[in-house]
């Protein structure tokens, strides 16, 4: 089976021409998870690239003392495990499959040659590295700089962004979402997220039913955000 045209979309490889996407689909290895399972933990060996094929993938930081922060939750056609491919070094997170997943899995050797006559492709990695940096920046800014209220509503907007899907005059979010795990995204307490879930959804603004989040009102949510 041929994944050239995922491969298409993903931005690391939307450069390549066709007999190259081609190329790079024989390179990949299909890897099954149940819910739960962990894909690689931080402290592993790191010697692959990792696409979302279908299902989701938490993406994770755990602390000495157990603390768990969720650093971004990722979709189909979606790409983890750059780093390590490139530099070798143990994995500086854990991910996890949220879901039934599918993924396809990169060797770092096979990338190496690939990249070695594709110098296009290298150009590309540098810009999803720079956007891996700026997501974590913003995550240390916001949990540095805003308050509770504002970190929920630019998590709300982000997931609504990258997983919305209309539902009358709203959002909705496809993936539910408990309040711990959504409380980890925003690098909040469960008290706090369940605090301000509970003002919005008083507003009118939002509903949260068994996980299921719809912003009713995303306008207001961005007037919010300021």
């Amino acid at each position: 089976m041929s994944h050239a045209p995922l491969l298409a979309r993903i931005p690391l490889f939307e450069n390549l021409q066709a007999e190259d996407l081609e190329h790079l689909s024989t390179l990949l290895h299909t890897r099954h998870c149940a819910k739960g399972d962990v894909i690689f933990q931080q402290g592993d060996e790191g010697a692959d690239l990792y696409i979302v094929r279908a299902g989701q993938v938490a993406i994770r930081l755990h602390s000495p003392e157990g603390k768990e922060v969720i650093l971004t939750l990722l979709g189909s056609g979606e790409v983890f495990g750059e780093l390590s491919l490139l530099d070798g070094e143990p994995r500086s997170t854990h991910a996890v499959a949220r879901e039934e997943t599918v993924l396809l899995s990169l060797r770092r050797e096979d990338f190496h040659r690939f990249l070695d006559t594709r110098p296009q492709v290298a150009r590309s990695l540098l810009a999803t590295l720079s956007r891996l940096v700026r997501r974590v920046t913003q995550h240390v800014h916001d949990a540095t700089f805003l308050d509770a209220r504002t970190r929920l509503v630019r998590v709300l907007l982000d997931l609504s962004r990258n997983q919305g899907e209309p539902r009358g005059q709203g959002v909705a979010i496809r993936q539910r979402l408990t309040q711990s795990e959504l409380a980890n995204l925003c690098g909040l307490t469960r008290e706090s997220t369940n605090k301000w879930l509970r003002f919005y959804v008083r507003e009118g603004m939002l509903s949260y039913e068994a996980g299921q989040i719809t912003l009713l009102k995303p306008e207001l949510f961005v007037r919010e955000q300021g």
